[in-house]
């Protein structure tokens, strides 16, 4: 577990943006996959997300392309980013990915991940991830479930949430 952070006092919890921001730093205190994949989070805002991961020489597979597992864990840390924006915790409850185009060493991938729909305790979550050239390298969408509890620790969510 990460270290305790007083996010209220760094954040104002009230503001969607400050929000989401604050539940992007509570996540990734606690995330080592974004960080040992290099990920960047580029921008958060309620709903949304953006992060880009480097392609290393060890991410490539047998035929000299980036893996679609690497692939598949960028868009997938995209989306739960996104999808965790507003301080309820959510986890997914099924994905698709086409794989469009292959990634090659040395591109800076980059994955946009926004809510495309939200009901009751499920969204769904479209997530484009291109290269550096803004060619498509895949097309992700994810289905989210809206667990108990919240992101942010010490916080509550407000009534009727």
């Amino acid at each position: 577990m990460a270290e305790q952070i007083n996010y209220a006092e760094k954040y104002d919890l009230n503001d969607p943006q400050q929000l989401a921001e604050a539940c992007r730093d509570a996540l990734l205190a606690d995330d080592p996959l974004t960080r040992e994949l290099k990920m960047e989070i580029i921008k958060v805002a309620p709903g949304y997300a953006e992060l880009t991961m480097p392609v290393q020489d060890w991410m490539t597979n047998g035929h000299d392309t980036c893996h679609g597992g690497m692939i598949f864990s960028l868009a997938d840390s995209a989306f739960a980013f996104s999808c965790n924006t507003e301080n309820h915790p959510t986890v997914a409850a099924g994905v698709t990915i086409d794989y469009i185009s292959p990634g090659h060493k040395g591109d800076l991938l980059v994955a946009k991940a926004s809510k495309s729909h939200q009901r009751g305790r499920t969204g769904v979550y479209d997530v484009r991830v291109e290269n550096q050239k803004g060619e498509l390298i895949a097309l992700f969408r994810g289905r989210s479930h809206r667990i108990r509890g919240v992101v942010i620790p010490g916080t509550e969510l407000p009534e009727g949430k």
